[in-house]
């Protein structure tokens, strides 16, 4: 039987697709039992627990008991988001990267609440954004990039990077974007609720004034919506058509990329980019937002000016202007070097923290599926290369640590290459075909 909730879903996108000005007044009725227990069931098994220490499991030992309370609760607006656990993850060698990690109750509901906003701004949302939608992906923004460069006017490329976008949207104007399609006071009022729910960090609570809860399951909805009206609506409708030539954007979720024909035309746009994040209360870096010269002309260009040609970091990988074999231009990407370090330094720590806690029979399939998942991001067209290089690297720590497990025994590299014959380990290839056309509608 199917849930009515989905099928309300589906009649609410198609209305947001019918009307772009239609306001919505009556949604928060659809976070019932049955609705949220497919929210429940969808969430990761085995992610880390908030400040409550309920695991997904424990929830689910009573969930029609623990739904319907929940429910309760929701009606009544007694309903009240803990704050999320502050944990900080690596971003770089030097720097960390801070997520919240909501309760087990907060994540059902936070679930529910981005699949409601999905079904009304999927509508809204402009093709040049990738990030977080369904059917849509990173390697697609990569493709978009590709297709953009190869085949339109585009000289210069402004590369921009939103100073800590997460930790600053500001809560007034995230209101004020949700009431333009949203009349729902109830549901409007549980949004704010996880917008000031704070987070517990050393054992206080911290509570926050601006900022999405990243690392729940609405920060991603939330920033998309933000980005919709901050970004890609004004893009498009105010500085194309004041802009001289061509430019595009391609966005995933807050990286983005802008791609210009004319030089003045680029600086332009970065000016008014600046002051359009400022208007918002958001900045972007002053070290890692620049407009550079790129494209088919770029190598003949810096030949000339006997300087380097210009490159530009998106999605960790690193675009360059190459050629193809028979001397045209084309756009070339790899690995990052940023990225490619992390990757290594990443597996080698595993590997040594492991290699005499777990026998060879349990490393290996751990092994497998992450140089597995390391060529399922990273195998795009022209990086071939890292992604050999990735898995050379890989190969090498291996026999290494397995080497230092015990001093009688040890794999000359001969013996370890017929080790491998028998013993496979994920091979490097091309996943994605960037050159690839896309399939006619």
């Amino acid at each position: 039987m199917e849930n009515p909730t989905l099928t309300k879903l589906a009649l609410i996108t198609r209305r947001a697709r019918e009307d772009s000005k239609f306001q919505f007044i009556s949604l928060a009725h659809l976070l019932n039992v049955e609705f949220l227990r497919g929210c429940y069931r969808s969430l990761g098994k085995e992610k880390a627990s908030g400040i409550d220490g309920r695991s997904w499991h424990d929830y689910g030992e009573h969930l029609d008991e623990n739904l319907e309370d929940l429910v309760k609760r929701l009606k009544a607006k007694k309903y009240k988001p803990l704050p999320a656990k502050r944990v900080y993850i690596p971003k770089n060698d030097k720097e960390t990267r801070p997520l919240g990690l909501p309760a087990i109750e907060d994540k059902i509901v936070q679930k529910g609440i981005a699949r409601i906003l999905e079904a009304i701004y999927e509508a809204d949302f402009m093709d040049c954004s990738y990030g977080f939608r369904p059917k849509r992906s990173c390697h697609q923004a990569l493709k978009a990039v590709n297709d953009t460069i190869m085949s339109k006017p585009v000289s210069y490329i402004i590369e921009a990077d939103i100073k800590g976008f997460f930790d600053h949207v500001s809560h007034d104007w995230m209101m004020k974007f949700l009431q333009v399609r949203i009349r729902d006071s109830s549901l409007l009022l549980l949004i704010r609720r996880f917008l000031k729910a704070g987070y517990m960090e050393s054992g206080k609570l911290v509570r926050t004034d601006e900022g999405t809860p990243q690392g729940g399951n609405l920060s991603p909805m939330l920033a998309n919506i933000f980005l919709h009206y901050v970004l890609d609506l004004w893009f498009v409708k105010r500085v194309k058509p004041s802009i001289a030539g061509q430019c595009y954007l391609v966005r995933y979720a807050d990286d983005f990329v802008c791609m210009v024909q004319y030089r003045q035309s680029a600086y332009e746009i970065e000016r008014m980019l600046r002051e359009r994040f400022a208007k918002f209360g958001l900045s972007l870096h002053p070290e890692k937002t620049r407009t550079i010269s790129f494209g088919r002309y770029e190598r003949q260009n810096a030949r000339c000016q006997g300087r380097k040609a210009n490159t530009f970091d998106f999605l960790g990988f690193t675009h360059f202007c190459g050629h193809s074999r028979k001397g045209t231009f084309l756009l070339g990407r790899k690995t990052s070097c940023k990225k490619f370090r992390k990757a290594c330094k990443a597996m080698n720590d595993w590997l040594r923290r492991n290699r005499n806690v777990m026998r060879i029979e349990e490393i290996w399939p751990i092994l497998a599926a992450k140089l597995r998942g390391h060529y399922n991001y990273y195998g795009v067209s022209g990086n071939s290369r890292m992604i050999v290089r990735f898995g050379y690297v890989t190969i090498r720590a291996v026999m290494k640590w397995l080497n230092r497990r015990c001093q009688c025994v040890s794999f000359t590299w001969k013996k370890f290459s017929a080790y491998l014959v028998h013993y496979r380990l994920s091979r490097p290839r091309i996943v994605h075909n960037i050159y690839k056309p896309l399939p006619s509608k």
